[in-house]
């Protein structure tokens, strides 16, 4: 089985990679976990995840900028239902547009769109570190309490257009979008990565995932 994280030239690949090799040596049948910038890699992989840090078009025009490597994600995830997590920008590529710098379109995977979290005297742009989420019944949040704290860093969050589509928020200083799940999607605005034993949690979650 493998699992490949995309390196489009943006995300915190160290850290990702590093938390998944760790969670992975826990399996009674790990992973072989790859790095790649490769599309031919990603068509064969049973499990993708897609980090991201920066701005959204930026990060969009990078991952088309690899010849072929938005059509293989395409079809891996949306044809062959592949199990998908995104982190952060990863995730907010999901959504059909994005208001960050200019009128964007995103992947549309997801109905909604990436809007500016609203800035308040007490509550300053962007949302940097920990918040505590609350989650929907879900098997990727398996062993985890309300309330945990995960670690943000974020200046636009995703609204979705269907509250079903919504798995985890926090407040910020209004209810905003922590995690997506659809189907064989699954995103997550704060970093895992960077959360410590509860992102660790998340991340063994979905590697034991079988979305079927």
């Amino acid at each position: 089985m493998k699992l490949v994280i995309i390196n489009y030239g943006s995300g915190n690949l160290h850290s990702v990679n590093k938390s998944f090799e760790a969670a992975n040596q826990n399996l009674q049948e790990p992973y072989d976990i790859q790095i790649t910038n490769d599309p031919e890699v990603v068509k064969n992989a049973d499990k993708i995840v897609l980090p991201g840090v920066g701005a959204f078009a930026d990060c969009k025009k990078s991952i088309f900028d690899i010849t072929g490597m938005y059509e293989s994600i395409e079809e891996s995830v949306i044809s062959k239902k592949i199990p998908f997590m995104g982190i952060c920008v990863g995730m907010q590529l999901l959504a059909e547009t994005a208001e960050e710098y200019g009128n964007h379109k995103g992947f549309g995977w997801i109905p909604g769109s990436v809007v500016k979290i609203a800035e308040t005297k007490d509550y300053k742009i962007p949302h940097m570190g920990w918040n505590e989420v609350d989650f929907l019944d879900n098997p990727l949040f398996s062993g985890l309490s309300q309330k945990t704290n995960f670690y943000f860093v974020h200046s636009y969050y995703f609204q979705a257009t269907n509250p079903q589509d919504i798995v985890a928020t926090t407040n910020y200083p209004n209810e905003i979008t922590a995690a997506v799940n659809r189907e064989n999607i699954f995103g997550t605005q704060f970093h895992p990565e960077k959360s410590h034993d509860s992102g660790q949690v998340i991340i063994t979650n979905f590697l034991k995932w079988n979305y079927k």
